[in-house]
């Protein structure tokens, strides 16, 4: 977990995207294929390691990326703490996770957005991206109805089924370490409001265009909430 922030930190955009999602499947798969070898109650206490310092890590990051990578490791560990009990949600939650993370690189990408700071003045060049960049943090942090809620809701009924509720009880308190730091940013992002002069004005010439994909995936990033008993 040490090496990931600072590794985001130091690639482009584009890189910090497949370490964040695709880099993810080699560890996940092979997790997947060994579970039943594995101590659960190893799995359970990496997996509140990972949330924890997931959490406690974001809070003082003013880079972009960093946050990111700090978010990434809080969500394997929710990844980690399902895997013994029901491997089928953690294919579920790895699934959303890679489907919340791209729209979120690319609209940084595409904003040129690598700090807090050049978060506050994106509403002059496009505001279409600061309402769904708004909204999708929400959705990261699990806050329902999104459908970033949806595998921290099976996850903590799975735990609490399994008479884990110690566990299920910090997991969910620790999720709030994470939420804090992406109201920060939707906060910064889209509830502050930067002087308004003729160079900001100008800057609308300037709208970064977002592509089809990552306006179809923040779709679902969004909405999938209501489809969860089909997924189940």
């Amino acid at each position: 977990h040490f090496w990931l922030p600072e590794v985001l930190q130091g690639v482009t955009m584009e890189t910090a995207l497949i370490i964040a999602t695709w880099q993810k499947l080699a560890p996940i798969s092979l997790l997947y294929l060994k579970y039943n070898s594995i101590n659960p109650m190893v799995l359970l206490m990496m997996a509140l390691i990972s949330t924890l310092s997931g959490g406690w890590g974001g809070l003082n990051q003013t880079q972009t990326r960093k946050i990111m990578a700090f978010s990434s490791i809080a969500h394997l560990g929710w990844m980690a703490a399902i895997l013994t009990l029901n491997p089928n949600i953690l294919l579920l939650n790895l699934l959303l996770y890679i489907i919340m993370t791209i729209p979120m690189f690319l609209m940084l990408n595409s904003t040129s957005s690598k700090t807090i700071k050049d978060l506050t003045t994106l509403w002059t060049t496009s505001p279409q991206i600061t309402s769904m960049m708004m909204i999708l943090l929400m959705s990261l942090g699990g806050l329902p109805p999104l459908t970033g809620f949806m595998p921290k809701w099976l996850i903590l009924q799975e735990l609490t089924m399994h008479n884990l509720t110690a566990i299920a009880t910090i997991m969910a308190m620790s999720a709030l370490l994470s939420l804090f730091f992406y109201l920060r940013i939707a906060y910064v992002t889209a509830l502050t409001l930067h002087p308004t002069t003729t160079k900001d004005t100008n800057k609308w010439r300037f709208q970064p265009k977002l592509m089809m994909p990552a306006t179809a995936l923040t779709i679902l990033s969004l909405f999938l909430l209501p489809m969860m008993p089909l997924m189940c």
